[in-house]
């Protein structure tokens, strides 16, 4: 088992078509990142991908399966629970379809870890918006979502 200082949160829902090649991809940075994948309970077999690959990297793949589609909200807070409980300092969240790109990681790693920042945040709207065939409300709820999110952290 290799250990790691960081985690990164990944809630899957019917993700089979990617969630492999998001863990193999993370994996394979330079840097040790451990995975959570919170599971709740995709029909299309995404747990079974992520318990065979579990296999492959024991101690560095780990899985929290709820029994029904409970919602990203309550997916991330189950593993920030997770992640406290298990003494991570650095938490990282990201999507399975490669919205989020995983070659980030290392230099948002960085900025906390190397350079003292107590957050680092990765966004697709700090030039504008950057998503690729997204239909047209999930762009506009995660761009409003990011403004709300600014609003209150009062961050520019």
């Amino acid at each position: 088992m290799e250990k790691s200082d960081s985690i990164i949160i990944i809630p899957t829902y019917n993700e089979k078509e990617n969630i492999e090649n998001i863990i193999r991809t993370v994996f394979g940075l330079e840097k040790c990142f451990h995975i959570l994948i919170i599971e709740d309970n995709s029909p299309d077999g995404t747990a079974a991908i992520v318990r065979k690959l579990q296999t492959e990297f024991p101690g560095r793949l780990f899985m929290i399966e709820r029994k029904g589609k409970l919602g990203l909200g309550t997916a991330y807070i189950a593993g920030f629970k997770w992640a406290i409980k298990h003494q991570y300092d650095f938490v990282f969240e990201m999507d399975a379809d490669f919205s989020h790109n995983p070659n980030d990681l290392p230099r948002l790693y960085n900025k906390c870890a190397v350079e003292g920042y107590d957050v680092s945040i990765g966004s697709r709207y700090i030039s504008g918006v950057n998503v690729v065939n997204w239909p047209m409300g999930r762009v506009l709820m995660s761009y409003f979502a990011s403004k709300y999110v600014r609003i209150i952290t009062g961050l520019p």
